[in-house]
């Protein structure tokens, strides 16, 4: 096997070219010459000191609909409905939308929500799609534009409201471990709208596998509230990288919550940028690990403007001899004056051969700011588990109920009352497992 699979990865694109389906917005060839730039990143790359990639770059790359496809049924899809019966859903298998397993009703008005495919043209998505997300030193999402297949388009124009949930569901169903999902969402929030989007990626059984590649871009408008849910229950055969760029207008609140459970190796980069003044946004992170899982959260808030506010939690319980990794970065640029920025990253480790690798990061470059950052890495607090057993409950019951608590601080910040009590409900099976 190669050890670099660039060279296959540019064949696979020039085989592929002229079949793939045109989206409006994007470049695929321009997106390819990016990547061939840009190269696999590697340990020398800062940014990926701690992330090895090498399942990734030595498998052999399939980014043809995965054979098999189709086999997901509207029962099976029943048990991925966490955030609730009644949202608005739509289903991808291996990376494409299957309309039969979607919501049978339309949208709201005012409201759009599509999949991505189906609005080639659409003034919105010319604008905006591969706009927002820049690539220019970002070698997943030059791929992820290049062979992008599908995606989800939201669009709630202005001073609309929807309280109805909107859920989007990935199911991977492959088991071909060179498979490659290539996913691209586009939200629009308009002036005075306000909506709330679940993403979740789920594997049909413990066999599925295969890599995901996925970027979300947000665009928030003038006093536009968007809440961002998004969870990795995917089988521990599968490879996950992600990228969120949201951008925020004047008076905006972004809300984003990721819940890392399962995944060999997941990194998730999260970028925001507040680009007018009073922007709100609070990013909350949780990640339970096991086994030789990897994950990576890599966050990055950008202060370009005076009087914005931004909190981030992420917390992590750690096990087995996985491995942890947090990158967070505040930028606070010259004219970004009257900056309130608040990091913080926390995490437990369940074994001695568990790992964290945590690196908050200020650069400050305004001078009427207050902003503070800090981590740690730890065991359980001994004094908390001595005065729950001194009250009768036993050891494994105490430690248990110490992790719950720690992990509830982050899933205390969704709105969604049932989506919130699934994840809880999940994180719980994960900690007993961890447990074991």
């Amino acid at each position: 096997m190669s050890t670099d699979n660039k060279s296959e990865v540019i064949q696979a694109f020039e085989l592929a070219s002229k079949n793939q389906s045109v989206f409006s917005g994007i470049d695929r060839q321009e997106s390819m010459e990016n990547f061939k730039r840009l190269g696999w990143p590697n340990a020398r790359n800062e940014e990926w000191k701690y992330t090895n990639i090498s399942k990734i770059i030595q498998a052999k790359p399939d980014f043809k609909k995965a054979q098999g496809s189709g086999v997901v049924t509207k029962e099976m899809v029943s048990q991925f409905l966490i955030a609730g019966a009644d949202a608005f859903v739509l289903v991808f298998e291996n990376g494409y939308f299957n309309k039969n397993l979607s919501s049978p009703s339309s949208a709201p008005d005012g409201v759009t929500i599509q999949n991505l495919s189906s609005v080639t043209g659409n003034e919105t998505v010319n604008k905006y799609l591969g706009k927002v997300a820049s690539e220019a030193n970002e070698p997943f999402v030059a791929l992820n534009t290049a062979f992008v297949n599908d995606g989800v388009f939201i669009h709630i124009k202005q001073g609309k409201s929807i309280s109805q949930p909107i859920h989007i569901i990935y199911i991977n169903s492959s088991t071909n471990p060179d498979h490659t999902s290539s996913i691209r969402n586009l939200i629009v929030a308009e002036k005075g709208s306000k909506i709330n989007i679940s993403e979740s990626y789920h594997s049909l059984n413990d066999e599925a596998c295969g890599f995901m590649n996925s970027v979300t871009e947000v665009v928030v408008m003038q006093n536009a509230h968007v809440e961002l849910v998004k969870a990795q229950l995917e089988s521990n055969k599968s490879s996950h990288i992600s990228f969120t760029q949201a951008i925020q207008e004047r008076d905006s609140l972004f809300d984003t919550v990721t819940v890392t459970l399962n995944g060999d190796l997941v990194r998730n980069n999260l970028h925001i940028k507040m680009n007018d003044i009073n922007c709100t946004s609070h990013l909350f992170g949780l990640y339970i690990l096991d086994g030789n899982q990897l994950v990576d959260n890599h966050t990055l808030v950008d202060h370009a403007m005076p009087n914005c506010f931004s909190n981030e939690l992420y917390k992590g319980i750690i096990g087995g001899k996985a491995t942890g990794v947090f990158n967070g970065k505040i930028f606070v640029r010259k004219d970004a004056q009257k900056t309130n920025a608040y990091q913080s990253n926390k995490n437990i480790l369940l074994s001695d051969d568990a790992q964290m690798n945590t690196k908050p990061q200020l650069e400050i470059f305004a001078d009427d700011v207050k902003c503070t950052h800090g981590a740690t890495t730890g065991q359980i607090d001994e004094d908390a588990l001595f005065y729950l057993r001194a009250r009768g409950i036993g050891e494994k019951n105490a430690r248990a109920l110490l992790n719950i608590a720690f992990a509830s601080d982050v899933l205390n910040n969704i709105k969604n009352e049932l989506l919130k009590e699934n994840l809880l409900n999940l994180a719980v099976e994960k900690l007993h497992k961890n447990e074991k």
